[in-house]
């Protein structure tokens, strides 16, 4: 992972579990995203779903992560350094939490490269229309876990970098607007 690009993270649950049984484990995934990748990445959309997440993050620019992180010689490895210790922490109190053994999530997380304004647009809606996908809502603003309630309630504080989607589209309005008449096509993406 570069410093400076954008990425859509996302990974699924091994076999049929799900990687969220219960509301403390959303929050708790959230709390323990903050603290091992918040000062190498600016998060800029999530959706939490049962077995599987979506991230949408940038990856902070070069002279930012040397400063933070001044020993680290490849900052690429840096940054999948800090992706994996995080995800190892999660499925290790996971496991002790539900008496479980072995790996939590599929072997590898994907992340895929975001190469122009509209691919970021198209990922940023297929994030928060994720949960509508899957059955588990009618409108993104019905499930708990996603960024979208960061951007629609601008007075409450939040760790989403909710200004540089501003790059992509003109408002929230016209986020809410796109998210409404792309809806379908969004929706029949062919990602988890």
């Amino acid at each position: 992972m570069e410093p400076g690009q954008s990425y859509h993270i996302y990974n699924h649950a091994n076999g049929s579990e799900n990687i969220f049984r219960e509301e403390k484990n959303y929050r708790f995934f959230l709390e323990h995203y903050t603290k091992h990748l918040d000062k190498v990445v600016d998060t800029y959309a999530y959706c939490l779903m049962p077995n599987h997440f979506h991230l949408m993050v940038g990856v902070k620019e070069e002279t930012s992560l040397r400063r933070t992180f001044p020993k680290f010689q490849t900052l690429e490895k840096l940054v999948s350094k800090q992706f994996s210790n995080f995800f190892s922490a999660y499925t290790q109190s996971f496991n002790k939490a539900y008496k479980r053994r072995g790996s939590l999530f599929m072997k590898n997380f994907k992340r895929l490269p975001i190469l122009d304004e509209h691919q970021w647009q198209e990922t940023f809606l297929y994030i928060h229309l994720n949960p509508v996908k899957h059955g588990f809502t009618k409108k993104p603003d019905d499930w708990k876990w996603t960024s979208w309630h960061g951007y629609e309630n601008q007075n409450k504080t939040s760790k989403l970098n909710r200004i540089y989607y501003l790059n992509f589209f003109d408002s929230w309005e016209h986020v809410k607007k796109l998210t409404e008449t792309k809806k379908q096509f969004v929706i029949n993406q062919n990602v988890e």
